[in-house]
């Protein structure tokens, strides 16, 4: 892999998915057709999907003292990532994901001490042949910094917002937001934004907004207009972790010179390859199963739109 790198930075979680009938009742005790554990967490899985890319990927994570922590450290060293990591003393983040038939995913979270890096890590993590930087604001002082270094290095950066990272009202995430290339967001961070949410970024200062609308596709929306790209049509096994493949998949394409409206178009149908195996970065497609797709006419129709 060859060019500017890409620089993730945010969280890492132990994920246990298991795929149920249906949601237990009260006191009920139900077999799971399937359990399997892996690396997982937004920053981390939008990392892998870059590195699947073909594009440099640098990953900026901490993890907890305990053997969650070593399993995610060896799984995501066996990705490609070029993985920059603190150890904690604490547990690290973990996730059980219960996926119903029909592949939409439930989740548990405790978050331990692998949600963000430290501020000394990120003041300590070299920028130099980065061309882009993507994370979630889990500590909102370490991802200022991360986003001042950006915008003192004129490296565009995204965002990816999650609305637990806002309890306080989308303010709280100001400065991180002023200046932003990109924000991704699904439907819960857009209803938690409140009334006009892509209106409201932009006053804020943010140049384009990537609203995921799941089967649906997803919609880049510009102040010059929004293109719509939906999504072809596939089996969904596990829809774990496809948010996070779209962007990392975008960030990749945008560091290889595709227009935004294509890189989406693209890491659509990444995404959509994805929700047909079951765990998140298990099911990741590389490079050449995603172009095999588009060749194989698994193309995907820009529909564009005046603003």
């Amino acid at each position: 892999m060859t060019g500017p790198a890409a620089l993730f930075a945010g969280d890492v979680s132990a994920d246990l998915t298991m795929t149920i009938p249906r949601v237990p009742e009260p006191d009920e005790k139900l077999d799971a057709a399937s359990a399997g554990e892996d690396a997982g967490g937004v920053a981390a899985n939008a990392a892998v999907a870059c590195a699947m890319a073909d594009v440099p990927t640098r990953l900026v994570i901490a993890i907890g003292d305990d053997a969650a922590g070593e399993m995610v450290a060896k799984r995501l060293g066996s990705t490609g990532v070029d993985v920059s990591s603190q150890v904690r003393a604490g547990s690290t983040c973990r996730v059980v994901i219960l996926i119903e038939p029909h592949g939409e995913k439930r989740l548990l979270l405790h978050p331990g001490v692998s949600m963000y890096p430290t501020r000394r890590q990120i003041e300590a993590a070299p920028l130099d042949g980065v061309g882009w930087a993507h994370t979630a604001v889990y500590d909102r002082d370490a991802a200022e910094r991360l986003v001042e270094r950006c915008r003192a290095g004129a490296i565009p950066w995204s965002l990816d917002l999650e609305p637990s990272t806002f309890p306080g009202g989308i303010a709280q995430l100001g400065r991180c937001l002023a200046g932003a290339a990109v924000v991704f967001c699904n439907a819960r961070a857009m209803a938690a934004l409140g009334e006009a949410p892509v209106a409201r970024l932009f006053a804020m200062g943010v140049e384009a907004v990537v609203e995921t609308r799941g089967a649906e596709g997803a919609t880049l929306h510009r102040p010059t207009g929004c293109t719509s790209v939906p999504a072809p049509r596939g089996p969904v096994v596990d829809t774990t972790g496809a948010g996070d493949c779209l962007a990392g998949w975008f960030v990749a394409e945008r560091l290889r010179a595709a227009a935004p409206e294509q890189a989406l178009a693209t890491a659509v149908l990444a995404a959509t390859i994805s929700c047909a195996g079951l765990g998140g970065l298990s099911s990741y497609p590389a490079r050449r199963e995603v172009e095999s797709r588009r060749t194989a006419g698994a193309g995907i129709t820009l529909n564009r739109e005046p603003s």
